[in-house]
């Protein structure tokens, strides 16, 4: 059952102002309420994000640790036909990565990351009340659907990792054309007759032709691209007039809205390691505060901005959040090893073993966390002018 405040504008009562975590990670001495997006808040001031406003009601009777969420391994194999090239995989720290256009992506596409990444659609599904999108695509509720007005047509899905969105998409829309792009070949090979992959870079020029599809939908991308304002000026040429694009994104910061967010917390010295690493190659994580802006500046029209609150653990009361809490908690558990030894190695140069004494502190602090800590998830939508 998804939350039913996730989707409808609401006064947010009671709602404080967000405190973060800061830090970041440095290598350890032993190596070296539910509650719903915020629409009709007024636009945050030049250079800040967006913030949601509501609160998550705190479970009281929430125990302090548990056992966590078990994962089982992925199925996601390669999908299509193509040359050994694009096939080959590269292989550091016992993980797995893409061959194509090698080190684009600073994380792994093997099994476990897979189920992650599944396990985090699953999160962002239920958060956002079991809606796909948000964008008016299906021209039902304002008879402004995409290109042609009468309901999609061409969607491509940029960044579409194991495919599970554009797989999950297809079947919602059977009429639709879902194309889902990747720098890895780990999609299924069992898809709907109206989905297919290719693997292509999206940070390099699009080869799918002007005016081509009714919309665009781009989801975790912050960790991948260099060049925001390309991406989006190639997306305004690729959709056809009176397409959407959506871009849907986690902002990897801890916020509380009270006081139980330690100071030495390990998530803020998680996350902002995370940052430096990948800062270290060219990516700013946290560019994707600027989406709204940016799609508005490529020309978009109608840009709208829903921002939702990601709880990090079982805290809270209402038990949908509660459900989306213990996705997000596993979704960092799970992929503790994948999401750092990239970015800590690569970008901070530290050992694998720094990494690795630095990860069991993790791993403890996730389970036995007090704090109510949330990530916010920002969903930015437009349309390009009719005219």
């Amino acid at each position: 059952m998804a939350d039913p405040t996730a989707t409808k504008k609401s006064p947010s009562p009671g709602a404080t102002s967000p405190k973060s975590g800061s830090g970041t990670a440095s290598p350890p001495p032993a190596a070296a309420a539910a509650g719903g997006p915020s629409t009709a808040d007024p636009p945050p001031p030049p250079g800040r994000p967006a913030e949601a406003t509501h609160t998550i009601d705190v479970d009281d009777d929430d125990a302090t640790s548990d056992d966590g969420y078990g994962s089982s391994a992925s199925v996601s194999a390669a999908t299509t036909s193509i040359s050994s090239s694009v096939r080959d995989s590269t292989f550091e720290n016992n993980r797995r990565y893409h061959k194509f256009r090698e080190g684009r992506y600073q994380f792994p596409n093997d099994e476990p990351e897979q189920e992650r990444e599944d396990m985090k659609h699953a999160m962002i599904v239920h958060l956002c009340g079991g809606k796909l999108h948000f964008a008016p695509i299906d021209g039902e509720e304002d008879g402004r659907g995409g290109g042609g007005g009468g309901g999609v047509k061409d969607i491509l899905d940029v960044g579409t990792g194991t495919g599970i969105w554009a797989i999950d998409v297809g079947d919602e829309y059977p009429e639709a054309n879902v194309l889902g792009i990747d720098l890895s070949p780990i999609q299924p090979v069992w898809i709907p007759p109206n989905v297919s992959f290719m693997v292509d870079d999206a940070e390099s020029e699009w080869l799918h032709g002007g005016e081509r599809f009714d919309y665009i939908h781009i989801r975790h991308m912050c960790s991948s691209i260099r060049n925001w304002r390309k991406l989006l000026e190639q997306a305004y040429r690729a959709l056809r007039p009176g397409g959407w694009i959506e871009l849907q994104e986690l902002r990897f910061v801890a916020l509380c809205d009270d006081d139980t967010l330690a100071p030495d917390h390990v998530l803020p010295q998680l996350l902002g390691g995370v940052r430096d690493g990948l800062a270290a190659n060219g990516i700013n994580l946290l560019d994707m505060e600027k989406n709204a802006s940016r799609v508005r500046q490529a020309g978009f029209v109608g840009v709208d901005e829903k921002v939702f609150k990601t709880p990090v653990g079982t805290w809270p009361r209402n038990n949908d959040m509660k459900k989306i809490g213990m996705y997000c908690r596993s979704m960092i558990y799970d992929g503790l090893h994948g999401i750092t030894m990239g970015p800590f190695t690569r970008g901070l140069r530290w050992t694998p073993e720094e990494v690795e004494v630095f990860l069991a502190k993790v791993r403890k602090g996730l389970l036995e966390s007090r704090a109510h800590v949330y990530i916010p998830f920002h969903v930015v939508m437009g349309q390009k002018p009719r005219g």
